[in-house]
């Protein structure tokens, strides 16, 4: 089975959005927008589906993709707790009402109600209740976990903190994964899909080098995407890093919780993410109609039509069973659970 574990609901229908501009736009104004006034028919969850994800699972090949929220659009900084709880709640339930509409194709995982600053603590607690709920409720199989909250200033402490404990408790209560995504970037010096979330990447890499987490929570399990950023690249740094400091050997304290995934968009990074990172630590994605979706004129392929790169690299058939799907049913625990992985 291949398993795409990572895919935005970025063609959601446009009342989705405007819904959103309104929260903001009320929040400004002193008022709320509550969340039953979004409407969209499963009619139009269909044709928002079926005319983009949908069709490209069939062309290139794919069964099942595990589908979120669209990242960029989770803009954590806007508003307050509440203004972020109630956003989430209308972006999941989105989501929840695409996998029950193809319960065989999609899986879903959930935004949470984070905030930066002051308000992350309190954040983090609705982000328990929330994950709970989708997890319980909706069949999810997994959440984003946006280390900066802030979008682009990193004004919240690391992922490492105690802060996040609540989170990490209720995670490996449940049996659940949070892939690592940031959001969107509203820091000039950041460009979002380039900078800010490769950078992200890159930074949460390192502070789960440099701490004791899983020591603490040793069933904890995080997913890096777009390949990690610059950590394959600079493998060799993080290892002299690790061993100059005293820390643990890199391959022992990071490997052994944290998985990588294929978003990288190139044939000769991915060769290189699967020559350093070991394959039972890389899980097959594209995040398909995302930060990429033009044709490179190198392959005539769409950019991100990762199956295609990855079907022309070298790797043993044990290798290529465990990239393609294999591994994601073993983070993303919960697939089995639901019956759409076998």
């Amino acid at each position: 089975m291949i398993i795409d574990c990572h895919g935005h609901f970025t063609t959601a229908p446009k009342a989705l959005g405007e819904w959103r501009e309104r929260q903001i736009r009320a929040f400004g104004e002193g008022v709320r927008v509550r969340p039953d006034e979004l409407e969209i028919t499963d009619g139009e969850i269909r044709e928002a589906v079926g005319d983009g994800q949908l069709r490209l699972q069939n062309e290139r090949g794919t069964d099942l993709t595990v589908f979120s929220p669209g990242a960029g659009k989770m803009a954590h900084h806007h508003g307050d707790e509440r203004t972020s709880l109630d956003w989430s709640r209308v972006a999941n339930d989105l989501i929840g009402r695409v996998c029950g509409l193809f319960p065989d194709r999609f899986a879903g995982v959930c935004q949470l109600p984070q905030s930066p600053g002051g308000a992350l603590e309190t954040s983090i607690r609705n982000s328990v209740e929330e994950l709970e709920r989708c997890v319980e409720d909706l069949g999810f199989v997994g959440c984003l976990l946006n280390p900066d909250p802030s979008d682009g200033f990193y004004q919240a402490p690391p992922l490492t903190d105690k802060v996040y404990y609540p989170l990490y408790e209720k995670m490996v209560e449940l049996d659940v994964p949070a892939m690592i995504h940031v959001a969107m970037s509203r820091n000039d010096a950041l460009q979002g899909t380039c900078a800010h979330y490769l950078a992200g990447d890159t930074a949460a890499f390192m502070q789960l080098c440099t701490s004791n987490l899983f020591e603490d929570f040793p069933e904890l399990r995080l997913v890096i995407p777009h390949g990690g950023g610059a950590v394959p690249y600079h493998w060799g740094r993080y290892r002299g890093f690790m061993q100059d400091k005293g820390l643990p050997p890199l391959e022992e304290a990071v490997l052994g919780n944290v998985f990588f995934d294929t978003c990288v968009y190139h044939r000769r990074g991915l060769e290189l993410l699967l020559d350093v990172v070991p394959a039972e630590n890389v899980l097959f994605a594209s995040e398909m109609i995302g930060a990429v979706r033009g044709v490179d004129p190198e392959t005539g392929r769409n950019f991100d039509d990762v199956k295609f790169l990855l079907d022309g690299i070298d790797m043993t058939d044990v290798d290529r069973e465990a990239v393609y799907g294999g591994n994601a049913q073993r983070v993303f625990s919960r697939l089995k659970s639901r019956g759409v992985a076998k």
